[in-house]
């Protein structure tokens, strides 16, 4: 996420001109879905509202693979913190703020100087007519505005690589003109592709597997397995930091937790031996298919990579897919570990899943892994335990938790 300070120059320097600051988006593949654009543009545009409630309630208008965001009588600085908060929507691939001017010569041509003012260095125009009844064309419109800055400025042009680009685009009824801009996250609109369930740990995996997930559209809750009552709360408090900074890309963000201690020592107790790691994911899993169930989930996420450690073989990912009938999602299985960490950071994850916790996986970690667990030696293990009769208590035992990004409070 790009923030004030970490935003370019161009971006955070622009003085103010004779119009209306606003700020427009760029769409990505959202445009590339034929007939069913203007679901995903409508349910993206609910998105931008309900990110940026908090800061302003704003009107999104859809134009011509645009969205137009604009709030009245808006200042400056709010729609600077609205431009911030949108590029963590999922769809979004540029968020520039812009001023609207009329659709006339002189006002673009005093925005154009304004925005340039006290700027040093090489730059060009960028014209788009969209509206193409503009009695200039896009190149005239380049050559006018770029002569003008140069001649007030003495700004060299440079067309390949400038310093700066000053865009112009003419829409129906206004003219939108700004200099750089802010990435988003690219992807499809949160919820178009249906809810999941993510299995969180306290790892730097699965909460890059579930910003993966939500960029593809899945709207995720999370499920998070601690080691009580015989480990402290520390997992919990980690899981729930995650889930609220994730939670600044979807919004809404249920955390789920399952208290696993006494199963795990159930687990233990049943002669599994070796196979009692993959015995207790097994068992994870179909709590959160019970889970997933009830919450009308689709799917189950993971943070499984093919061979990041020894027991993440494909013979043991096909044992714990045997476990449950919904899908398992696994966007990171063939990523490395020095990929996932640096997506992680990206998203301001890594410095939360590298805090110190009792992870309860470590109470059952065997002295040798097991690399090709057999599926009838782990039904045999489930059949001792009664694992469906245990999943459904597990999932009864959830405390559901509400983690807000940007809110510092407990639940």
């Amino acid at each position: 996420m790009t923030t004030l300070e970490t935003a370019p120059a161009d971006v955070r320097e622009q003085s103010p001109v004779d119009g209306e600051p606003c700020v427009l988006l760029k769409l990505g593949e959202v445009v590339l879905k034929g007939k069913n654009r203007e679901l995903f543009e409508r349910r993206l545009a609910d998105n931008v509202r309900q990110a940026v409630r908090p800061i302003a309630r704003v009107d999104v208008i859809r134009r011509h693979g645009v969205f137009i965001v604009r709030k009245h009588d808006a200042d400056l600085a709010t729609m600077e913190r609205v431009a911030q908060r949108i590029t963590d929507v999922m769809g979004i691939v540029w968020a520039h703020r812009a001023w609207r001017v009329g659709k006339d010569l002189a006002s673009v041509e005093r925005a154009a100087l304004e925005l340039m003012d006290g700027r040093t260095g090489t730059f060009a125009v960028r014209s788009r007519r969209r509206d193409k009844r503009f009695p200039m064309t896009s190149t005239e419109l380049d050559r006018h505005i770029g002569a003008l800055v140069a001649g007030r400025y003495g700004q060299p042009v440079k067309l390949k690589d400038p310093e700066h680009t000053l865009s112009i685009e003419v829409d129906r009824d206004e003219v939108f003109v700004y200099s750089g801009g802010l990435p988003g996250q690219g992807g499809l609109p949160v919820g178009m592709s249906g809810r999941g369930l993510v299995l969180m740990s306290g790892g730097i995996d699965s909460p890059v597997a579930a910003y993966r997930m939500m960029r593809r559209g899945l709207r995720v809750d999370y499920l998070h397995f601690s080691g009580m009552p015989f480990t402290g709360p520390e997992s919990i408090y980690k899981a729930y930091a995650l889930v609220r900074e994730l939670d600044k890309f979807q919004g809404g963000s249920r955390l789920f937790v399952v208290p696993f201690g006494k199963a795990q020592q159930q687990i233990k107790s049943s002669g599994a031996d070796r196979l009692a790691v993959i015995a207790q994911r097994r068992l994870m899993l179909r709590t959160g298919e019970v889970l997933a169930r009830r919450l009308r989930g689709s799917a189950l996420i993971t943070g499984d990579a093919l061979g990041q450690v020894s027991s993440q073989t494909l013979a043991n990912i096909t044992a714990l897919d045997d476990a449950v009938e919904l899908p398992i999602l696994r966007p990171l299985v063939g990523m490395d570990k020095i990929e996932i960490m640096d997506q992680a950071r990206r998203v301001r994850t890594l410095s939360i899943s590298e805090l110190p916790d009792e992870d309860c996986c470590t109470m059952l970690a065997p002295r040798r892994a097991e690399t090709r667990a057999k599926i009838d030696d782990l039904r045999q293990i489930e059949k001792r335990l009664d694992v469906g009769e245990l999943a459904d208590q597990l999932a009864d035992s959830v405390q559901e938790h509400r983690p807000v990004y940007g809110d510092t409070a407990a639940s």
